[in-house]
């Protein structure tokens, strides 16, 4: 029981890794069809961005 901080941060990296993989799928498959995704800013707001602006941020 002893390793359960370690398999916790372990777990908790591998699904960060895994969330960050899935969303730039999205945005690249989004993209490649001229769709457009909602996000929330750091203020809450809601906005509408064409998913090639949002790839262009993320390869930054």
């Amino acid at each position: 029981m002893e390793n359960k901080p370690a398999n916790f941060a372990e777990l908790s990296e591998k699904l960060l890794q895994g969330i960050g993989k899935a969303l730039r799928k999205l945005v690249e498959t989004s993209a490649a069809n001229g769709e457009s995704l909602v996000i929330g800013d750091k203020d809450g707001n809601i906005k509408r961005i064409p998913a090639k602006d949002l790839l262009e941020t993320l390869q930054k």
